[in-house]
């Protein structure tokens, strides 16, 4: 694990490259790493994420500033933004169930060749994916969902660079952690040692941590 600053953080992100960004409704996004990348301008990003948050929190302010030219996520409806450029072709949206999301993504991480689901048989989320019948059951083939880089939001962050998330926060991020080549954490505060019980994300997941 190395400590970098913010700026050698951004210089991380390339334009075109396929990020998974933790949190739920911005809880247990990297916020100020996300304002960060907004800003440095990083586009034709191919996001993943649970959902598009709002147009001034987590996720959505990529999609707000028109960075990202497909999200894959579970919803959009709280961000108006994503919706529009949905319709007007600005963005590609793929919507994948939220339990099916997390495992595709979990998938990845396990070094699987993917997860047989039951949910969206019969319906537009078929189309195009093989099915795979076991034990007289039909159940879809989700394939694995793997990033260039994770970003993490995490509460804290100990000396070896494990992490600890506090409430809802955890979510998304432990598992995002070990389905990218690079993973990238954002916490807003530093102690000396996590106590390993409380460990949620050992430090061998995590690439970068940004120095607060």
């Amino acid at each position: 694990m190395k400590r970098i600053d913010l700026v050698q953080a951004i210089d991380l992100i390339q334009d075109g490259m396929t990020i998974m960004v933790g949190g739920f409704m911005g809880v247990g996004a990297p916020n100020r790493f996300i304002e960060a990348l907004a800003k440095a301008g990083k586009k034709n990003l191919t996001m993943i994420c649970n959902d598009t948050a709002m147009p001034d929190k987590g996720s959505g302010i990529l999609v707000a500033n028109h960075l990202v030219k497909k999200v894959i996520t579970s919803h959009i409806g709280t961000n108006p933004i994503s919706g529009e450029l949905m319709l007007s072709g600005e963005m590609e949206v793929e919507l994948v169930p939220q339990g099916t999301l997390i495992e595709r993504i979990r998938s990845a991480g396990a070094g699987l060749g993917g997860v047989l689901t039951q949910t969206g048989l019969g319906t537009i989320v078929q189309e195009g994916k093989q099915i795979i019948n076991i034990d007289g059951k039909d159940f879809l083939l989700e394939k694995p969902l793997k990033a260039d880089v994770a970003l993490i939001g995490a509460s804290v962050a100990d000396k070896y660079g494990n992490l600890l998330y506090r409430g809802t926060s955890k979510n998304f991020n432990p598992m995002i952690a070990m389905a990218a080549d690079i993973v990238i954490a954002d916490c807003s505060e530093e102690i000396g040692v996590i106590e390993p019980h409380n460990v949620a994300t050992p430090y061998i997941f995590v690439d970068y941590l940004i120095k607060y």
